[in-house]
């Protein structure tokens, strides 16, 4: 997607995290997207557009810490965990 705008990225990837697939992947991805997106780095947007590439399963299982996830992607999706928590913690 070369000649996509910095606009554009975002607001494809805000989209991609809200529709998954499936719901429960919607609500992990889709308010950290809303919450961080803006925010991060180029180098954390091709990650997270990584990440976006994924099957549901896989991600679910690595966010649950049933499986480990590629070294790559391990940070974020730590980060993203760690988001997710709070989020449920906090009944949000």
């Amino acid at each position: 997607m070369a000649d996509e705008t910095a606009e554009a990225r975002l607001k494809r990837m805000a989209m991609r995290s809200w529709r998954r697939g499936t719901k429960e992947m919607d609500l992990v991805l889709g308010p950290f997207a809303d919450a961080h997106l803006g925010r991060l780095s180029l180098g954390e947007l091709d990650l997270y557009d990584a990440l976006l590439a994924e099957n549901d399963q896989d991600l679910m299982a690595w966010i649950l810490g049933q499986s480990a996830p590629p070294p790559a992607l391990a940070a974020l999706l730590a980060r993203i965990t760690s988001f997710a928590e709070t989020r449920l913690a906090a009944g949000k």
